[in-house]
């Protein structure tokens, strides 16, 4: 198992072609299986590719949207991934897909974690799409270096498809360190990964993540230890 690169010259190419990619991938599985469901990350990267998706003609009644991760706020905040998908990407032609968020009325991560297991139970053992980032410090998801809960949620037994997260504040977690996050078993199930990388700093972190075998360190490395369609551009 390996990464497969796609790099562009700039990022409209990038968008086009990962757009055109999640939608093949989703027409399938609606055409193949009845139902397509597809997991998002939140993050600045992905935004314009929602966007787009927004205004493709697939049959999103049949789509289920999901989280990847989510920070333990409400969902009017500023920094709330639900928010920034039922903005970008729930509009338009994808406004009749249905949507499963992570955050709960449960005042931490840990009291409204069974409650995301039952939503997120909602879907397939394999979901068919997972589009994943990356940030500067090797995380994907709420994958977060050293973070408290790391361990458990990359182990490859059990069933469970969430975890509670607890990173390290950093400048990239920012003030929101609590985090839930799918478990590395439920993404690594999907049928297909995505990762989507700009710029020539995450670039070379993804270079350093391919060849490391540190997956406490750096989690996305573990991740690119599957099958991962990896898209950048400068």
């Amino acid at each position: 198992m390996a990464a497969v690169e796609y790099c562009f010259d700039e990022r409209q190419s990038l968008v086009t072609a990962v757009v055109d990619h999640i939608s093949e991938l989703l027409n399938e599985a609606i055409i193949e299986r009845g139902s397509a469901s597809f997991l998002v990350s939140g993050g600045s990267s992905p935004q314009a590719v929602y966007e787009a998706l927004a205004e493709r003609q697939l049959d999103w009644s049949k789509v289920v949207v999901a989280l990847v991760d989510e920070r333990w706020v409400m969902q009017e905040h500023a920094a709330s991934n639900e928010a920034f998908i039922r903005r970008s990407l729930l509009q338009n032609c994808a406004a009749a897909a249905r949507f499963i968020g992570m955050k709960t009325a449960a005042h931490s991560a840990e009291a409204g974690l069974q409650d995301c297991e039952t939503r997120f139970a909602a879907l397939p053992p394999k979901a068919d799409v997972c589009l994943l980032g990356m940030g500067s410090d090797g995380h994907t998801a709420s994958l977060f270096p050293h973070g408290e809960g790391l361990a458990y949620a990359m182990s490859l037994s059990g069933d469970a498809r969430c975890a509670v997260i607890h990173a390290q504040q950093s400048e990239v977690t920012g003030a929101h360190t609590e985090r839930m996050s799918l478990t590395l078993p439920y993404l690594s199930a999907a049928r297909q990964r995505i990762l989507l990388i700009t710029g020539s700093e995450k670039y070379a972190v993804y270079c350093a993540a391919k060849a490391s075998s540190d997956f406490m360190s750096t989690p996305v490395s573990a991740v690119l230890n599957t099958d991962v369609d990896v898209y950048w551009a400068p």
